[in-house]
C-alpha cells in the first residue's frame, strides 16, 4: 500500500527564535501546515516547504495566556484556533494578500514556460499571507482537546465540559454541555436512560469527529473510550447519547477513518484497538487490533509504552502509529503491518549497536499521503538555549518522510490488472519493465531492438491479455518513469494513475487535466492547449480500454460532469475526444470488457457500453447508456464506497456448464462498502425468453437481485475477465485482500466430468489463507501474488566523525522498495483438503501441474502441515497429514516431494512424516524401479539416519550397482564415499605414510601441474613401459591412495569387488567405450586389474564379434575398397555404411596424423607448448629410444581426464591440433588444412583423400581407441591390442604386438588365441567385409611369423625361468632390441595411406619388412 522512500528531510527554520516546535497540523486542503511553539505560530507552504508567516506572542500576553498547546484549522482554511495552557482559545484570521507571492520561479530565456497560463501563480509560488489575532476566548479551565466539526469548534475542558463554539458568531454561539448529563449505554437499543458517567472528575482527554458516522469518538481521562452521537440535529446535552466500548480501559488517544467508518483507540499497553459502529444496534463493535508480535519484534514488542499518536492517511488507506518510547509504524486499514521502525536497520547500527528510537511529539500527513510531517522529540529536546555550534538551534526538528503508494489506494479500478503500479509525488514505479514490447503483436517488428532484455518464461502464453511471467516477476528492480516536469509544475500532486492491460502505457491525473506516457516510445503526451487541461478536473479516476483512456471529470467552464474518452494515438485535445454529459458527480469508474461502470454521488450505478468506431483518420469510441441501478437504499453515504467492479462471477455454476457463452458476461456488481464486500447478481429467476428479432443492442438488460454481503474487512478485490478452460478454478475465482487477516478466495466448485452436482454442495466456497507479503496484484493463471516490500540500506559507516552523528543519513537507513511475489496455491489446496473437498483440490492441482514451481507447491503444503501437526502440544483429533500424503501420491513427483520435505525438516519429525507417507525403504525401492536414482540417493541419507548400518549398506549397494549400470558417475563417486562412511564412521584420519602408488594412478589433473614435461621424457617412458615384464611387479590390487585409507580395509575391498565385477561385465559384453569412461570417471586402476584378468575376462573369445562391436561402439566406419583397385559388386554396396557416409560429411579436412611409433599415445592432444616438437626426425627418435629404461610415471594421467571425462557432445580439440609435417601417400605437400581448395589435386589423389576420410571414425573415437590400446599394451592383453590395431588399420601396432610375443615369454594360449582370431577375421573379411583385405594382406608376413612362434611354444614348461624376479634382466635387452627395430622400421609417415589403394599398402609393407630385416632382428621372415 504505502512504502517509505529514501531518507527523511529536515526543514530548517529561517527565524532567529530559539523556541522548539511542539505541534504540527496541516490545513484541510493540505496546501499549508501550521507549526506551534510555546509562544509562536508559523504557517508554512507545503510545496516548496517554505515558511510564509510567523506570529510571535508578546511576553506580557504570553505570560497571561500560557504556552501554546494545540491548533485546529477552519474547514475553509481561513482561520486557525489555538488553545493555550491557561485555558484560552485564540482565534487567528489568515487574510490572503491578493496576487502577492513570496517566491517566483525564474526560467531561462527562451524557455517554453508561459506565464499567462491560468492558475499559474498559485501553483508555482507560495502565496503571501498575514496572521491577525481576531478573538480571545477564556474558558477558565485547562483545555484538553480541540476539534473542528463542520461550522463549529468543539472544545473539551478538564472540568468535564464540552463547549460548542461557532467560528463566526463566537460571542453568542457558545454552548457548554456537562458530560455528567450525557447518558451512556452499551448500545442504542437499550433503554434511553443509560448510565451516566457518574464521576465528578471525568473529562475528555482526546476526541475526533467522524463525518460518516455523524458523531465523535472520545477517550476519557480514566482510560474508557466511547462514541457520542447527537440524536437529532440540535446539539444539546439532552440530544446527545453515548455508547461504551466495554473492553477498553486504558485508552490514550483516538483517530477516526471516515471512509471505512473506523475508530482507532490507542491503549496504554501499546496496542491499537479498532472499532466500528454496528449499524443495526448502534453498539461499538470490535473490528481488529494493531499490535507488534513477539515473533517479529522479540526485544521490544512489550516495551513500547502507551500509544502516543494515531494518524490516518488522507486517502484513509493506512494509519501511522507512534508510541511514547518512540518509533513509527504503518498499518493498512484492516491491520496488515507495512513498516515499523522499531526493528531492523532503523533500530540497529551497522556494527550492531542499538539506536535510540525516534521520539515523536506530533505528526501530520501531507497532500495525497506522499509526505508525513513529523516533529522529532529527540532533536528538539537536545536543543540548548545558547547560540553555540553554528546556530544549531535553527535546525528545528521538523522531519519530512517521503512515501510512494500503490495506485490501488486511489484508483481501485486497477484491480483487474496483473501489473503492480506504484505512484510517488513525481514518478511512477512499474513492474513490467522494458520488456513489455514483445507482448504487442503490432509493435514487435518496429521495436525489436528493445526485446533483447526480455527472457520469456516457458509458461507465458503471449496472449494479449496476459503478460509473460518473466516480465512480471523477472528481477527485484522497478521500471521507474519520471512524470513530465511541465505537467507536474502546474498540476502537483498526482492524484490518480492507471496502466493498460499490456503494461505499455500509463496515464496520470494531477490537479487538472491528465497526461499519458508510452513505454515503447519513451514519450509523454500532454495537452497542446493548456486551457483545455486547466478546465477539466478528473473526479472519479481513469481507466484504459484498449487504446482509449476513459475518465470521469468536471468541466470547470460549463460546470458540468462529463465522461470523456481520448484516443492514445491521436494528439491530446478535446477535438479528438468523445464527451458524454453525466447527471451527478462521478466518484468511481471502472471498465469490464466493453462496459464502463460509474458510481455517482447520488449512490446510483450507471452502466455504459463502449464501442470502437473507425471513422476518418482517427478511430473514435462511442458510448451508450445500458442500465442504471439505484443503491441509495443500501449505501448510507456515497463516500463510503471504496470500489465498484463488474465481474462475471455468479453463484449458480450450473448455468455456466449449460451455457458457456454466458460465462464471460457481466453477471454481477461487486461493491466494497467501507470494507464490506457486497455482491449484486443479475436476477435470472424470471422468464428467460428473449425476442430474437430484437436488435441485440436494444435488448432489455436483466435487473439485479438484492445485494448479498460476501465478506468483511475487505481492502482490495481482484477478478479477471479472461477465460481459460484449463484453469477455470483460478480464473473464475474472486480474490480478496483482507489486511491483517490475510487473503481470501471465493472459489467456484465444479462437478467432476459434468456430472450432476450434489445438492448439498454449495457452488462456491470462501477460503482464507495467509501470505507473507502485502498483495498488490494477482496473476490468475500462474497462481502467484505480486507485491512490494520496503527494504533498507545502512550508510552510517560513511559518517564516522563525531560531528556527523546528527546526520539523518546516520540516524535513519536509506529506504528502498523491492518487488516481491509469493505462491498461494498450496494454501488453497490445503484448505480444500481440510474441508474434505479432495476431488476439487485434485482438479485444481492438475490444472496447475504444468507450472514450473508446482513441485515446490506440493513440498510447501506437506512441510507446513508436518511442522504444525508434529510440533503440536495437544493431540490432533483429525490430523491432515495422511490426507495430504494421499493427495501427493496422485502426482508423479510424489517421491521427490517427500524426500525433499524430509531433508528440509529436522530429524525429530521424520517418524511422524514416514508414518503417514510410507516406509522409506519401500519408497527407496520405488525410486529404483522408476530409475530415479538421484531421488533414491536422497532416500539413502534418510535410511542411514533411521536404520541400522547393515540396512543402509544393503540399499547403498543396490543403488551403487544401478548407478554403475546407468553410467551415473557423479552418483557413483558419492556412493563410494557413502559406503566408506558407513564402514568407517568418517572419523579416521588418513594414514601418515603415503601408500604405494601405481605408475598410472596419478589424478587426471596432476599432469598439468608439471607442464614442462619434455617429449624426450615422455617418449622414453613410452618405450620403457612396453617392457611387458615390468607389469609383473605392479601391485595386484587397486592402489590405496585413491581412497586415502589402507587398501586392506574391508570396506575398500567391498567396494573394489563391486567395481571389479562391473569392469568384468563390461569387458565380457565388449563395451570398451563404457569401460574407458568407467575407469576414467571413478579412478579405477584398469592396468593392474587387467593384468590379473589377462587370461580370464580380458581374453578375447571372438575376434570378429569384438571387431564389429568396436565399430559400432566408436562409430567407426567399416573400410571400403577404392574403385581404382577393384571393380567389385561391393563398390558403393552395403558395406559403405551410413555411418561412414555421415562421417565423411562431418569430418574436417584436416586428417589426424599418426606417428608410427610403438603406439599412438603421443598423438593425443597436448598443450601447445610442445606440439611443434612432435614432428621430430627419425634420427632424434633413435637417440630418444637409446636413453635406457628410465620410468616416468606421470604419462597416462592427462588421458584419463581428456579422453573419457568429457561428454560425447564435445570434441577433444580439432584435428588441426595435431597436423604434423606429414607426407600423404605419394604427394609432395605437407599438410591438409583450410587452404585445401587452393591445392591442385589429381583425380586419384582426391579419391585417396575421400577414402581416407570415409574410413576414419570421429577424432574423439580415434583418441579413445589409442588410449585403450596403450592401456592394453601396458597390461599385456595382446589379443585386445590386435583387435584395436585391426580397427585402426595400423600395421605398426600389429608389428609391435608380434615383437613383444617374440621377445618375451608369453603364455602359449594367448598366441594361439591371436592366431585363431586373425584367421577368423581373415575368413570374415573374405566373405563379408572386403575392405579389410588390403590391410590383412599387409600384415600377412607377421601372421606367418606368429604361426612359427606358436609352433615354437609347444616346448615343455620346464624351460621357462622359475624365479620371476630375474625376468626383467633377461627380458630387457630383447625388449630394447625389439623397440629399436620397430621404431626404425616405421617411417615418420602417417598411416593415411593404410586404407588407400592396396598398391601403396604393399609397397609400404615391403619397406617395413626390409627395414626390420636390416636391423638384424633374429626372427627373419621372407615375404
Amino acid at each position: 500500500m504505502y512504502f517509505l522512500s529514501g531518507w527523511p528531510k529536515r526543514l530548517l527554520c529561517p527565524l532567529e527564535s530559539l523556541e522548539r516546535p511542539l505541534h504540527i497540523q496541516t490545513d484541510p486542503q493540505r496546501a499549508f501546515f501550521a507549526v506551534l511553539s510555546p509562544s509562536q505560530l508559523s504557517i508554512w507552504y507545503c510545496r516548496p516547504s517554505v515558511l510564509i508567516v510567523s506570529y510571535k506572542e508578546l511576553s506580557k500576553a504570553a505570560a497571561q495566556f500560557g504556552s501554546y498547546k494545540q491548533a485546529e484549522w477552519r474547514p475553509d482554511s481561513t482561520m486557525i484556533a489555538v488553545s493555550t495552557a491557561n485555558g484560552y482559545v485564540l482565534f487567528f484570521e489568515i487574510p490572503s494578500a491578493r496576487d502577492k507571492y513570496l517566491y517566483e520561479p525564474m526560467y531561462p530565456k527562451g524557455s517554453p514556460h508561459l506565464k499567462g497560463t491560468p492558475h499559474y501563480k498559485e501553483e508555482q509560488c507560495a502565496p503571501s499571507l498575514n496572521l491577525e489575532m481576531k478573538k480571545v476566548l477564556d474558558l477558565q479551565a485547562s483545555i484538553t482537546s480541540l476539534q473542528s466539526m463542520l461550522e463549529d469548534l468543539l472544545v473539551a475542558t478538564a472540568d468535564g465540559f464540552l463547549h460548542l463554539v461557532h467560528w463566526d458568531g463566537m460571542t453568542n454561539g457558545r454552548k457548554a454541555i456537562n458530560l455528567c448529563t450525557v447518558p451512556f449505554s452499551v448500545d442504542l437499543q437499550s433503554s434511553r436512560a443509560g448510565s451516566f458517567l457518574g464521576f465528578e472528575d471525568v473529562y475528555i482527554r482526546d476526541m475526533e469527529y467522524c463525518a460518516t458516522l455523524d458523531g465523535f469518538a472520545v477517550v476519557f481521562n480514566d482510560g474508557r473510550v466511547g462514541f457520542i452521537t447527537p440524536m437529532s440535529s440540535r446539539f444539546t446535552a439532552e440530544q446527545l447519547h453515548g455508547v461504551w466500548a466495554q473492553d477498553v480501559v486504558d485508552g490514550t488517544c483516538v483517530a477516526v477513518n471516515n471512509k471505512y467508518r473506523l475508530m482507532a483507540f490507542g491503549c496504554a499497553n501499546g496496542s491499537v484497538q479498532v472499532y466500528t459502529i454496528d449499524t443495526t444496534t448502534g453498539a461499538m463493535q470490535f473490528s481488529h487490533k494493531l499490535e507488534l508480535t513477539p515473533k517479529q519484534y522479540p526485544d521490544i514488542w512489550n516495551k513500547t509504552g502507551p500509544v502516543k499518536l494515531i494518524r490516518w492517511s488522507p486517502d484513509s488507506c493506512v494509519v501511522m502509529v507512534t508510541w511514547e518510547c518512540g518509533g513509527l509504524s504503518l498499518w493498512s486499514v484492516f491491520g496488515a503491518q507495512l513498516i515499523c521502525t522499531l526493528g531492523g536497520d532503523f533500530a540497529y547500527q551497522s556494527d550492531g549497536a542499538k539506536k535510540d528510537p525516534l521520539k515523536i511529539s506530533s505528526m501530520t500527513w501531507g497532500s495525497e499521503g506522499y509526505h508525513l510531517w513529523v516533529i522529532d522529540g529527540i532533536s528538539s529536546s537536545n536543543m540548548k538555549p545558547g547560540r553555540d555550534a553554528n546556530s544549531k538551534a535553527q535546525q528545528f526538528g521538523i522531519l519530512q518522510f517521503q512515501f510512494i503508494k500503490s495506485a490501488l489506494t486511489v484508483n481501485p479500478c486497477m484491480s483487474n490488472q496483473e501489473q503492480v503500479l506504484l505512484q510517488g509525488e513525481d514518478r511512477l514505479y512499474l513492474n513490467c519493465g522494458d520488456a513489455t514490447q514483445a507482448q504487442s503483436p503490432r509493435n514487435t517488428s518496429a521495436h525489436s531492438e528493445h526485446n533483447h532484455s526480455r527472457e520469456r518464461g516457458p509458461f507465458s502464453d503471449g496472449s494479449l491479455d496476459s503478460q509473460g511471467l518473466s516480465t512480471l516477476l523477472g528481477h527485484r528492480h522497478w521500471h521507474v518513469v519520471q512524470i513530465h516536469s511541465t505537467y507536474l509544475e502546474s498540476n502537483w500532486p498526482i492524484r490518480f494513475s492507471a496502466i493498460d492491460k499490456l503494461g505499455q502505457n500509463v496515464a496520470v491525473v494531477g490537479k487538472f487535466g491528465f497526461a499519458h506516457y508510452s513505454l515503447l516510445t519513451k514519450k509523454w503526451k500532454l495537452f497542446g492547449n493548456i486551457t483545455q487541461e486547466q478546465n477539466m478536473m478528473v473526479t472519479g479516476g481513469l481507466a484504459w480500454w484498449n487504446d482509449f483512456i476513459v475518465l470521469a471529470c468536471y468541466n470547470l467552464n460549463d460546470h458540468q460532469e462529463e465522461l470523456r474518452i481520448y484516443l492514445r494515438t491521436s494528439n491530446l485535445d478535446n477535438a479528438f475526444a468523445h464527451i458524454t454529459k453525466v447527471q451527478a458527480d462521478t466518484l468511481l469508474l471502472s471498465v469490464f470488457r466493453d462496459i464502463v461502470i460509474l458510481f455517482r454521488a447520488d449512490c446510483s450505478i450507471c452502466l455504459y457500453s463502449i464501442e470502437r468506431r473507425s471513422e476518418g483518420l482517427n478511430p473514435t469510441a462511442s458510448i451508450q447508456v445500458l442500465q442504471e441501478v439505484s443503491m441509495s437504499r443500501y449505501i448510507p453515504h456515497p463516500f463510503l464506497v471504496v470500489s465498484v467492479t463488474l465481474t462475471s462471477v455468479r453463484t449458480e455454476t450450473g448455468i455456466t456448464l449449460k451455457m458457456p457463452q454466458q460465462a464471460c458476461e457481466a453477471e454481477s456488481i461487486m461493491l466494497n462498502l467501507a470494507g464490506q464486500l457486497i455482491m449484486l447478481q443479475r436476477d435470472r429467476s424470471g422468464p428467460q425468453i428473449r425476442d430474437k428479432d430484437n436488435n441485440p443492442n436494444q435488448r432489455k438488460h436483466l435487473p439485479f437481485c438484492a445485494p448479498v454481503v460476501l465478506a468483511q474487512s475487505v481492502e482490495n478485490v481482484w477478478t479477471t475477465c479472461r477465460i481459460n478452460k484449463q484453469k477455470r478454478h483460478l480464473l473464475e475465482a474472486l480474490w480478496l485482500s483482507c489486511g491483517g487477516a490475510g487473503m481470501k478466495v471465493w472459489l467456484p466448485l465444479f462437478p467432476r466430468d459434468h456430472r450432476k452436482p450434489h445438492s448439498f454442495l454449495s457452488r462456491r466456497i470462501m477460503l482464507p489463507f495467509h501470505i507473507n507479503i502485502y498483495p498488490l496484484a494477482v496473476l490468475f493463471e500462474d497462481a502467484l501474488v505480486l507485491g512490494a516490500v520496503n527494504d533498507t540500506v545502512l550508510y552510517d559507516c560513511l559518517y564516522t566523525q563525531t560531528s556527523a552523528r546528527e546526520h539523518l543519513e546516520v540516524l535513519f537507513p536509506f529506504s528502498i522498495v523491492e518487488r516481491t511475489s509469493q505462491i498461494y496455491l498450496h494454501h488453497i489446496l490445503r484448505q480444500l483438503l481440510v474441508r474434505n473437498l479432495g476431488e476439487q483440490a485434485l482438479l485444481l492441482a492438475h490444472s496447475c501441474a504444468t507450472l514450473p514451481y508446482f513441485p515446490h507447491v506440493l513440498e510447501l503444503m506437506l512441510h507446513e502441515v508436518l511442522e504444525e501437526e508434529a510440533t503440536s502440544r495437544e493431540p490432533i483429533p483429525d490430523p491432515l497429514l495422511p490426507t495430504v500424503a494421499k493427495f501427493i501420491t496422485e502426482f508423479p513427483l510424489f517421491l521427490q516431494t517427500v524426500v525433499h520435505c524430509a531433508r528440509k525438516t529436522e530429524y525429530a519429525l521424520w517418524n511422524y512424516l514416514f508414518a503417514a507417507v510410507g516406509n522409506p525403504k519401500d519408497l527407496f525401492e520405488e525410486c529404483l524401479m522408476a530409475q530415479d536414482l538421484d531421488t533414491a540417493a536422497s532416500y539413502l541419507i534418510i535410511l542411514q539416519n533411521m536404520e541400522v548400518p547393515a540396512v543402509s549398506r544393503q540399499h547403498a549397494t543396490l543403488l551403487f550397482n544401478t548407478a554403475l549400470e546407468q553410467g551415473k558417475w557423479d552418483l557413483c563417486r558419492h556412493m563410494i564415499r557413502f559406503l566408506k562412511a558407513i564402514g568407517s564412521g568418517e572419523t579416521e584420519t588418513p594414514p601418515a605414510t603415503p601408500t604405494t602408488q601405481e605408475p598410472s594412478s596419478s589424478s587426471g589433473f596432476e599432469f598439468f601441474r608439471h607442464r614442462s614435461i619434455s617429449l624426450s621424457q615422455s617418449a622414453e617412458n613410452l618405450h620403457s613401459k612396453f617392457n611387458l615384464t615390468k607389469t609383473l611387479s605392479m601391485p595386484s590390487g587397486p592402489s590405496g591412495k585413491r581412497w586415502s585409507k589402507d587398501s586392506d580395509c574391508a570396506e575398500n575391498m567391498y567396494i573394489d569387488m563391486m567395481l571389479w565385477r562391473h569392469a568384468r561385465r563390461l569387458l565380457e559384453e565388449i563395451k570398451l567405450k563404457d569401460l574407458g569412461c568407467f575407469a576414467a570417471q571413478l579412478g579405477f586402476e584398469l592396468i593392474g586389474w587387467l593384468c590379473k584378468e589377462r587370461a580370464r575376462a580380458a581374453h578375447v573369445e571372438d575376434f570378429v564379434l569384438a571387431l564389429k562391436k568396436l565399430h559400432k561402439d566408436f562409430l567407426w566406419p567399416f573400410p571400403v575398397i577404392p574403385a581404382s583397385s577393384i571393380n567389385s559388386p561391393f563398390k558403393n554396396g552395403k558395406y559403405k555404411t551410413a555411418i561412414g557416409e555421415q562421417l565423411l560429411k562431418s569430418q574436417s579436412a584436416d586428417t589426424f596424423v599418426n606417428m608410427e611409433m610403438d603406439t599412438g599415445v603421443s598423438n593425443t592432444p597436448r598443450s601447445r607448448s610442445w606440439l611443434g616438437t612432435v614432428s621430430c626426425s627419425q634420427r632424434e627418435l633413435d637417440t630418444v629410444s637409446s636413453h635406457g629404461p628410465h620410468m616416468q610415471d606421470a604419462f597416462l594421467s592427462p588421458l584419463l581426464s581428456k579422453v573419457f571425462l568429457i561428454g560425447d557432445e564435445c570434441s577433444i580439440g580439432s584435428a588441426t591440433d595435431l597436423t604434423e609435417t606429414s607426407s600423404m601417400v605419394d604427394g609432395d605437400w605437407t599438410m591438409v588444412d583450410e587452404n585445401f581448395s587452393s591445392l591442385s589435386l589429381t583425380q586419384s589423389e582426391l579419391e585417396h583423400l575421400s577414402l581416407e576420410l570415409a574410413s576414419k571414425g570421429p577424432h574423439k573415437s580415434q583418441v579413445q581407441l589409442r588410449y585403450l590400446l596403450h592401456i592394453f599394451m601396458e597390461a599385456g592383453c595382446l589379443d585386445w591390442c590386435v583387435v584395436i590395431g585391426l580397427i585402426l588399420r595400423e600395421s605398426s601396432v600389429i608389428n609391435q604386438v608380434f615383437s613383444i610375443m617374440q621377445s618375451s615369454d608369453i603364455d602359449g594360449e594367448i598366441c594361439q588365441n591371436i592366431k585363431t582370431g586373425l584367421h577368423a577375421v581373415d575368413k570374415w573379411a573374405s566373405t563379408d567385409c572386403p575392405g579389410y583385405k588390403p590391410f590383412l594382406n599387409i600384415i600377412k608376413p607377421q601372421i606367418q611369423k606368429l604361426n612359427e612362434i606358436v609352433e615354437e611354444q609347444v616346448q615343455p614348461e620346464a624351460f621357462q625361468p622359475v624365479n620371476p624376479s630375474k625376468v626383467p634382466e633377461q627380458a630387457n635387452p630383447r625388449a630394447e632390441e625389439s623397440r629399436t627395430s620397430s621404431s626404425h622400421g616405421t617411417n615418420p609417415q602417417s598411416d593415411a595411406g593404410n586404407s588407400s589403394a592396396s598398391r601403396h599398402e604393399e609397397d609400404k609393407a615391403k619397406i617395413e619388412d626390409e627395414d626390420s630385416f636390416q636391423e638384424g632382428s633374429y626372427d627373419c621372415v621372407v615375404s
